[in-house]
C-alpha cells in the first residue's frame, strides 16, 4: 500500500458486558470492538484523550488506520460506528472493521498539483484556488494511493481542473458520480474588479455588433449555408 497509514493505539479488553464497559469509562478509556477479516471479534479499549483528538481532526469514519494492540499483530481497520452519549455527545463505544487487501473502502485522498511553473494562467498573474484539496475515492485496501496528481500546466485564467482530467489508479473511482471541480485559476482581484468596472461603463448602444443577432427577417451567413 502506498502512503503512510496513521496508527491508532488500543489495548485488549478483559471481560465483556456492561460492567467491563463502565469500568473502562471510569478509567478514561473508551470500549470498542474489532470484527471481520475472517478472525474472531476482539474487544478493545482506547485511550479517551487520543480518541477524542482523532475525532476532532475530522473524517474519522473514512480514514484507514493501522490498529496496534499489544500482543496482537497490527491490522488495518476502518471505523464503522461511534456511539456517543446522548447528553454530552462524548464517545462511549467504537466499532472497527478489519480490512483484507481486497476489501473496498471509501477514503479521502489528498490532491497534489503539478505544472504551476508552466501554467499560462499563473504566469499572467492568475490565482490558483483549491476547491477540493482532498477527493473521496472508492478503492481496494491493498492499493490505496498516497495522493492523486492534477496537472495545471496548460490551464489559462478562468480554466478549471476537474476529476476527469486526473489519472486515477486502476480500480479506483470517485464516490461522486459527476465531473466535479478540483481547482481553478481565477483572475487576480485587481484585474477582476477592473473588468467589472469596464462592464458597468458600457452603454447599451456600445455593445459590440458581434453580440447582437441579425436584423429581423435576415439570417446569418452560417445559417444560410
Amino acid at each position: 500500500m502506498a502512503g503512510e497509514t496513521p496508527d491508532i493505539i488500543a489495548m485488549e479488553r478483559t471481560g465483556t458486558g456492561k460492567g467491563a464497559a463502565r469500568q473502562a469509562r471510569r478509567d478514561m478509556l473508551v470500549p470498542g470492538i474489532v470484527y471481520g477479516g475472517g478472525a474472531d471479534p476482539l474487544p478493545i479499549n482506547l485511550p479517551y484523550n487520543q480518541l477524542v483528538k482523532k475525532l476532532k481532526a475530522g473524517r474519522f469514519l473514512s480514514t484507514l488506520f493501522n490498529l496496534k494492540v499489544e500482543g496482537q499483530e497490527d491490522v488495518r481497520v476502518i471505523c464503522r460506528s461511534v456511539q456517543r452519549d446522548v447528553v454530552k455527545d462524548l464517545p462511549t463505544h467504537v466499532d472497527f472493521m478489519r480490512l483484507r487487501r481486497t476489501s473496498r473502502v471509501s477514503l479521502y485522498i489528498p490532491v497534489t498539483i503539478t505544472g504551476e511553473e508552466e501554467s499560462p494562467g499563473l504566469k499572467q498573474g492568475g490565482v490558483l484556488t483549491m476547491v477540493r484539496p482532498e477527493v473521496e475515492l472508492r478503492c481496494t485496501a491493498g492499493d490505496i494511493p498516497e495522493e492523486i496528481v492534477g496537472d495545471i500546466s496548460k490551464l489559462e485564467i478562468g480554466d478549471t481542473l476537474t476529476i476527469s482530467m486526473v489519472d486515477l489508479p486502476k480500480g479506483t473511482r470517485p464516490t461522486i458520480d459527476r465531473d466535479f471541480v478540483i481547482a481553478n485559476i481565477q483572475a487576480p482581484s485587481g484585474l477582476a474588479s477592473q473588468k467589472d468596472d469596464e462592464d458597468e461603463d458600457v452603454d447599451a448602444d456600445e455593445v459590440p455588433t458581434t453580440e447582437m443577432g441579425p436584423p429581423d427577417g435576415e439570417q446569418g451567413k452560417e445559417e444560410e449555408s
